[in-house]
């Protein structure tokens, strides 16, 4: 099973090369057939150079641009358009996210799995460095769309998780064209009824670079997309759900 990473990357030229390195090498090591998918969204940096300067040691990385209107969103959907793997996988270009929990996604996929979704907030856990402020939003936010779904999974706005293709394709047409894509996709296949397994997984501030996510512009938008699937689930009488399938939800935790 072909993995592909798909990596929006916008004026990321501090941490980009070392971030692709690091997924590249451990995938190679792990013996997972991988293509790694950056998309330059409009940089003004030399993020696209330092992409570049890894694809000379790699042959699993690739460089598409994004060259209609920009958004994370927006450049997330022009990756998995050119994502060729049977599992398919989006992670931040900061590296904030764990190549080893990369890998953890993938041998969950490999056990049956649909959908394999990333929880910061789980025992086993790791989180470094992440903003007071940001957190008290992010919990408040999960709380909210927990309750309103009737949830277990805690972290549902984390961008960090991995996809068979046949649930990409389950959860069209995607129309988040920002950050609250991260939203939109695990909870289209949530309330389209592809199973999904739940792991804690470790996250780690930027140490280069500025955050492209903006909380007062996203607030609207996440609220809108979250609404838009509520409805979906409630007035669409099963129209889009998966034919004989239902949720499975299976929250792992692993002592620390």
């Amino acid at each position: 099973m072909k993995l592909s990473v798909v990596m929006p990357a916008r004026d990321e030229e501090g941490c980009i090369e070392q971030t692709v390195s690091d997924v590249a090498t451990t995938l190679t090591a792990e013996h997972i057939p991988y293509e790694i998918v950056v998309v330059d969204d409009g940089s003004t940096d030399a993020t696209p150079v330092r992409v570049r300067q890894v694809m000379e040691r790699y042959p699993g990385v690739r460089l598409v641009t994004n060259t209609g209107p920009h958004g994370f969103g927006l450049a997330v959907k022009v990756g998995l358009a050119e994502a060729t793997g049977d599992a398919l996988a989006v992670m931040m270009a900061d590296a904030s996210d764990s190549p080893a929990d990369l890998v953890q996604y993938y041998r969950k996929l490999q056990e049956g799995f649909d959908c394999v979704f990333g929880s910061r907030f789980l025992r086993g856990s790791r989180v470094i460095d992440y903003p007071a402020h940001k957190l008290a939003i992010n919990r408040m936010a999960n709380f909210f769309i927990r309750m309103l779904f009737r949830l277990r999974y805690n972290d549902i706005t984390n961008a960090f998780k991995c996809y068979r293709r046949n649930a990409y394709e389950g959860m069209q047409p995607l129309i988040s064209p920002h950050f609250n894509l991260t939203v939109e996709m695990p909870l289209k296949a949530i309330v389209r009824g592809y199973s999904y397994a739940v792991v804690p997984i470790s996250w780690t501030n930027r140490k280069a670079g500025i955050s492209k996510l903006k909380i007062k512009e996203m607030g609207s938008r996440y609220l809108f997309i979250v609404l838009y699937l509520w409805l979906e689930r409630h007035l669409s009488r099963g129209d889009y759900v998966r034919a004989h399938e239902t949720v499975e939800e299976h929250v792992l935790e692993r002592h620390a």
